[in-house]
């Protein structure tokens, strides 16, 4: 990955990128409509802003958590559960009215969060200490369990089915999967680098088939066979043909992105050193697009890369969404024509992205 040629002042950044996106209006609507909304947490700064994908605006900011780093929605839409880094809490919203119901004690400093399939509990990751699952029951809001593993945790996820929690350690090179039903961990697989992002693809019969996982230091994902708990494959993303500045520091996680749309027929794959997106056949795992995403340019210099992140989809799978945590914006792609269809300005490094189903 090529770090800056030339060093530029975070000012003349911060002022040039002001000046490339158009500026978001005071006035954010209460109402929205679609059948979904998108939420991104900004994990430089203290809101989250809600995307209606309708008309791919903003139409709703929550404000007031600072670091928040992961975000879910409650099944039936009424909460949104957000990870708060600065406090070490779960934090606990009111859909609608974005108004505060409760701070829920954590074990220890959060990462990313899930809710099981029947929103009864929240399920959070811990990254300090040894590493472990805080369970957090709904009903209630209270902490009820922590699930120990082996290493501090980075992301989480319920599977398809509902049935296990794949959890991803970086320093402890692991995936762990538990049994949601009696919440402990029933197998580990260990991989040679750091786990980072995953999805999940179901079989026919909605059991887990195939996990893929971005790995630290890797322009690419592997690829995990569920039932033979075992990786089968290693795929590397295509080399880049134009060289992006971003922050030297970014090497770590060159590909730090990917989701299997909801129709499960392609696999989408962030890439920061490529500052694109590519596309795979799900079916066989070819390589069928590439969608360049924006780019921040400033006089006399190279581009900039956006530094794609995580990703998320509309239920019909019509349109992807993807963070750009350098230029503060996400991007919205028509997943059929393969082409950018907005840039969507939110707040300071957005990272975490998700959608609620409305109806």
């Amino acid at each position: 990955m090529a770090a800056c040629a030339r060093p530029f002042s975070r000012l003349s950044f911060v002022l040039a990128l002001a000046a490339s996106l158009p500026a978001l209006s005071p006035a954010l609507s209460p109402a929205w409509a679609g059948a979904a909304l998108i939420y991104v947490t900004n994990s430089a700064g203290d809101s989250i802003h809600v995307i209606d994908p309708a008309t791919n605006k903003v139409v709703q900011e929550i404000k007031g958590v600072e670091a928040a780093h992961g975000i879910a929605p409650a099944p039936d839409g009424a909460r949104v559960y957000v990870s708060n880094e600065a406090d070490s809490t779960l934090d606990v919203f009111d859909r609608e009215s974005a108004a505060l119901i409760k701070k829920v004690p954590l074990s220890n400093h959060p990462n990313n969060i899930a809710v099981t399939k029947n929103g009864d509990r929240i399920l959070v990751g811990i990254a300090r200490g040894p590493g472990a699952v805080d369970v957090i029951d709904a009903k209630t809001l209270t902490r009820t369990k922590s699930i120990l593993v082996k290493g501090r945790l980075h992301n989480i996820y319920v599977t398809p089915d509902g049935k296990h929690l794949i959890t991803g350690s970086i320093p402890g090179k692991l995936m762990t999967v538990i049994d949601l039903e009696r919440e402990v961990p029933v197998w580990e697989l260990p991989f040679d680098l750091g786990v980072r992002p995953m999805t999940i693809e179901a079989g026919p019969d909605g059991a887990t088939r195939r996990i893929f996982v971005q790995l630290s230091d890797t322009n690419g994902f592997a690829v995990v066979d569920f039932a033979a708990r075992k990786e089968v494959a290693r795929i590397k993303l295509p080399a880049t043909a134009t060289e992006f500045e971003t922050d030297a520091g970014r090497a770590t996680s060159p590909s730090h992105g990917i989701g299997v749309a909801p129709d499960g027929k392609t696999l989408w794959v962030t890439s920061i050193p490529n500052n694109a997106v590519f596309v795979y056949s799900l079916a066989d795992l070819k390589l069928i697009g590439e969608v360049a995403l924006p780019a921040l340019t400033l006089p006399g210099r190279g581009p900039i890369a956006s530094v794609p992140n995580w990703v998320t989809f509309t239920p019909d799978s019509k349109t992807i969404y993807i963070s750009n945590a350098a230029i503060k914006s996400v991007t919205a792609i028509d997943t059929q024509s393969m082409q950018v269809k907005a840039v969507i300005p939110v707040g300071e490094v957005p990272k975490r992205i998700n959608t609620l189903v409305t109806n």
